[in-house]
């Protein structure tokens, strides 16, 4: 389907999937034809929004119909194991967000589903994909060697106010496979494995809420020639940037989660911006890249390797094990 649009179906009306559009909206060949909703009126809601043509409120349905050929799926964490299988049995390319699944065990079966049928699974990580991850990628032999990954995303949750109230939604509930780690700490970790590999130690350490996930959390990597430090929390802000120290120099990034600026200083003082200006949604990039690997016949991005979401999953499952965090989807498969 080299210059066919490709039909797209999302799964979820939330601001994610919103975000989503507007950047995939502005690449060659997306054409948006399916919304599912577990309530019809929030689907129609959302396909006057968008001009959707159609309407699932049943998964099978949509999974089954000749109308799409790829998928979005933004629902909550421990839905995207299920939802994806079910998709890719159906011969439907699947982009599926962050985290991947809720642990690497499901991941290792959507990898091998997607194997088994053929079609083309990617996480959506968007930070991969965004330019100025490539400038950092690019620049880091500019600092000598690397001796330091520091990974900060700090970001108070709107929905922590009501969970000190008493209401614990989605975004605090084990249920969903969600917390801190899942939500927030993903964003540090993936960038991480993607310039560096898997480490070869691990110690974590976490605040675990009532509710049965963690609030926030510290977690330090070893490496044979370097360490890694992030700190991640849904309760708290920080205001640091991330960076990468290397013997020569340091390279500062601005909000891991859309690597909106870089900066490196060199030892000798001398500063410059690397940072790339870029007239497109954060979204945008991820998107063309599916869209494009769709085209080409690709079951696997070079970019979003199955190892690498593997692995972000098995040091993820590693991490829950160390604070104690703990999802029903996990099914002593942890």
């Amino acid at each position: 389907m080299k210059d066919k649009a490709v039909r797209f179906g999302v799964i979820g009306t939330n601001n994610i999937t919103q975000w989503f559009l507007a950047g995939a909206a502005k690449v060659e060949g997306f054409e948006l034809k399916a919304v599912y909703s577990r309530s019809r009126e929030t689907a129609e809601k959302f396909a006057e929004k968008y001009g959707v043509e159609n309407i699932f409120t049943d998964l099978e349905d949509m999974a089954q119909s000749p109308m799409i050929d790829a998928v979005y799926i933004a629902s909550p964490n421990a839905l995207h194991y299920s939802q994806t299988m079910l998709f890719l049995k159906n011969k439907k390319h699947v982009l599926c967000e962050k985290a991947f699944a809720s642990n690497a065990f499901e991941a290792e079966e959507m990898i091998k589903a997607a194997k088994e049928n053929k079609v083309l699974l990617m996480e959506a990580m968007k930070t991969s994909f965004i330019p100025n991850f490539r400038v950092v990628r690019e620049s880091l032999h500019r600092i000598g060697k690397v001796r330091r990954y520091f990974g900060s995303f700090c970001q108070y949750s709107s929905r922590y106010d009501k969970y000190k109230q008493g209401i614990v939604l989605n975004a605090f509930n084990p249920v969903f496979s969600n917390g801190s780690l899942m939500d927030i700490g993903v964003y540090c970790i993936h960038p991480m494995v993607s310039l560096f590999g898997k480490p070869e130690e691990i110690k974590a350490y976490g605040l675990m809420l009532e509710s049965g996930v963690d609030g926030e959390g510290t977690v330090i990597f070893k490496y044979k020639d370097m360490d890694a430090l992030i700190m991640f929390s849904k309760i708290a802000n920080s205001y640091l940037p991330s960076e990468i120290q290397g013997e020569e120099g340091s390279l500062l990034i601005e909000n891991m989660n859309n690597f909106n600026k870089v900066r490196m200083i060199l030892k000798d003082g001398e500063e410059e911006d690397l940072s790339e200006n870029v007239d497109k949604d954060d979204m945008y990039y991820e998107a063309q890249e599916f869209i494009n690997l769709i085209r080409q016949g690709k079951t696997e991005s070079s970019v979003n390797t199955f190892e690498i979401s593997k692995t972000v999953m098995e040091i993820m499952d590693d991490i829950r094990k160390q604070i104690g965090l703990v999802f029903p989807a996990d099914k002593n498969r942890v």
